[in-house]
């Protein structure tokens, strides 16, 4: 009688999951990584030189009136804060690819099951993320002195001008109302808001260029010099249409380059937003939907270049 010896069967390994194509669960941990990535590279360091000319100007005393001294307190802060934001998205988003490069940590990260395209959006992610903190911090600081000088200056007006007894309350409620006007506003976070559209927009052509580009300072220079003419071609544009007679090749020849160098004076409506100015919301959502365009684009071409590279 044979008796067959028969060999221990293998268990059935499971089936290995298929990689989804995209994954946000990936870009939220790269952007978290970033975020980590640029508060260790002490980037916040800048909001303490914010402050102090925040309070510098505050406690500047000009020979003005109230509400004068109050909106050229809110110009140079918001500028101030403006100067900042976009500086800021230009100097973290140039620093991270080469940065990754140098650690390894690049190389790392792309040897997972980790798409470029999730690389790049939760590099871009936390970068704004980032951006977006400082701004509501930077506004914060804003916010506290401008309504510490709009209090004292009421406080002063409302006393110079009952101690005579020479004026109405009409004429007194028409002198506060102006300092008010300058003063503290809700409206004021559209000016914030549109601070972080722009470097949004600022950050996304940062990470476009550093993608090809040779160093991390070539990337900031190109940058910068990309947010100047973002600020003149608009004039050059129309010179150039007034030039050529509105001929139909400079008309999309001026359309490739605002669609390459974004035009950053779409943004300076938030200089009337700091003046007193009404806001319109329709202005407000139409530049929302410019920048979401500016970085669907500048995202696929920064993924165009992206993929090609040998990591």
């Amino acid at each position: 009688m044979n008796v067959e010896s028969s060999a221990p069967t293998p268990p059935l390994r499971a089936a290995a999951r298929p990689v989804p194509l995209f994954s946000p669960g990936r870009v939220a941990t790269i952007a978290t990584g970033t975020v980590t990535q640029l508060v260790r590279m002490k980037t916040f360091y800048f909001l303490l030189a914010f402050a102090l000319v925040v309070v510098a100007v505050g406690n500047f005393n000009l020979p003005a009136t109230p509400a004068k001294e109050l909106s050229m307190i809110k110009k140079v802060s918001f500028g101030t804060m403006d100067l900042f934001a976009w500086l800021f998205a230009i100097v973290a988003t140039a620093l991270l690819i080469p940065r990754d490069q140098e650690d390894r940590t690049l190389y790392t990260i792309l040897s997972k099951p980790v798409r470029r395209v999730e690389y790049l959006l939760g590099k871009l992610c936390g970068v704004l993320f980032v951006v977006g903190i400082s701004l509501v911090i930077m506004y914060g600081i804003c916010a506290t002195m401008i309504g510490a000088r709009e209090s004292l200056f009421i406080s002063a007006e409302i006393e110079a001008m009952t101690a005579g007894g020479r004026y109405s309350q009409e004429e007194i409620d028409e002198q506060v109302g102006l300092i008010r006007q300058q003063g503290l506003r809700p409206e004021l976070g559209f000016a914030v808001l549109a601070s972080f559209l722009k470097a949004s927009v600022v950050a996304a052509v940062t990470i476009f260029l550093s993608t090809f580009a040779s160093s991390s300072l070539f990337t900031i220079i190109v940058s910068i010099l990309i947010f100047l003419i973002g600020h003149a071609h608009t004039m050059a544009s129309g010179f150039w249409l007034h030039s050529s007679d509105n001929s139909l090749f400079v008309q999309m020849l001026v359309k490739v380059v605002k669609i390459l160098i974004p035009d950053f004076q779409l943004y300076s409506f938030s200089e009337g937003i700091v003046q007193g100015e009404a806001v319109a919301l329709a202005l407000v959502g139409q530049m929302g939907l410019v920048t979401a365009g500016y970085l669907v684009v500048f995202l696929l071409l920064s993924l165009l270049v992206f993929v090609d590279k040998e990591f």
